[in-house]
């Protein structure tokens, strides 16, 4: 079985969670400072992301950050081009770990407009999908947010989603779509329940045998997406934490069958950087165990 089809097969099948370790330049201050390290620590965005590097290569060569818990592996842009221990951070992630590539090629959000916040462009995605093929990546990700249920904007959120999911497929990625719903939605069950009718009037018109994968916001109402995730077009739905506790997002998602974890701050949460190697590990360790359980072992 070619290395591409492992990977398929791992992320359609196997038990497990995806790790998102994509923080951007936006979102990397918030990051290092609750690893402990403040921005008076460093100076400028080259120390600031060389410092993130560091935290991101610290927990990929963690004894507890293995296949066998964590089936896959979101990276933003500048880790996928970096190395780890010698290697090209996807080949060391493939080849060492077990764990499945991926790589984050959104720019962040446009301003709010009709409750939503589309992708901004992106200039020269072709560019950095091939660099993504090049170095043994697996898939995608991109995310997009949704502030109210608006039928209109919600279905531009997705048909921009689906858009950009058809670009990078013609690359032999797959993409995973993130049109996120905000848990501080006041309307959020009702903005869930027009997202899913519009993820399935696209899922239904995609060609080709094409599939997709998708990154959503655990539900209000437990098993919502069930139609999404059992459409023949999908390979696997994942959840964001959104912004719960590590704890909170694990006992909602542990209420919706056939959805597993990606989560970013509710994975690194209890990590700092003064920690002995003893202490960094026991604690993703259990952060690990904790997501993977409500990954595999539903309420039913």
């Amino acid at each position: 079985m070619a290395v591409t089809e492992q990977m398929g097969a791992q992320m359609a099948g196997k038990g497990g969670f995806i790790a998102a370790l994509d923080q951007s330049g936006g979102s990397s201050p918030g990051a290092l400072r609750q690893y402990g390290i403040t921005e008076d620590a460093y100076h400028g965005d080259e120390e600031m992301f060389r410092l993130i590097h560091e935290m991101r290569v610290r927990i990929i060569t963690a004894p507890a950050f293995s296949g066998e818990k964590v089936i896959g592996a979101i990276l933003f842009e500048g880790t996928m081009d970096g190395s780890i221990e010698g290697k090209p951070a996807p080949s060391y992630l493939w080849e060492n770990r077990g764990v499945v590539p991926f790589v984050k090629v959104d720019k962040g959000l446009e301003a709010e407009a009709d409750k939503v916040r589309l992708m901004k462009p992106i200039p020269g995605l072709d560019a950095l999908l091939e660099r993504a093929v090049g170095l043994g990546v697996y898939g995608t990700k991109m995310r997009s947010v949704i502030d109210g249920a608006s039928p209109s904007g919600i279905d531009a959120i997705v048909k921009q989603q689906f858009a950009i999911g058809a670009q990078i497929a013609s690359h032999g990625l797959m993409p995973i779509i993130e049109p996120e719903v905000s848990i501080k939605a006041p309307d959020k069950a009702a903005a869930e329940a027009v997202l899913r009718d519009a993820i399935l009037g696209q899922l239904d018109a995609l060609e080709g045998g094409r599939k997709v994968m998708l990154k959503l916001t655990i539900p209000s109402v437990p098993d919502l997406y069930a139609p999404v995730i059992a459409h023949e077009r999908v390979q696997r739905v994942v959840a964001l934490s959104g912004g719960y506790s590590r704890r909170q997002a694990c006992l909602e998602l542990a209420k919706c069958h056939g959805m597993i974890a990606s989560f970013s701050r509710a994975l690194i949460d209890d990590l700092r950087a003064a920690m002995s190697e003893a202490e960094f590990d026991a604690a993703l360790g259990e952060a690990i165990d904790e997501i993977y359980e409500a990954s595999v072992h539903k309420i039913t």
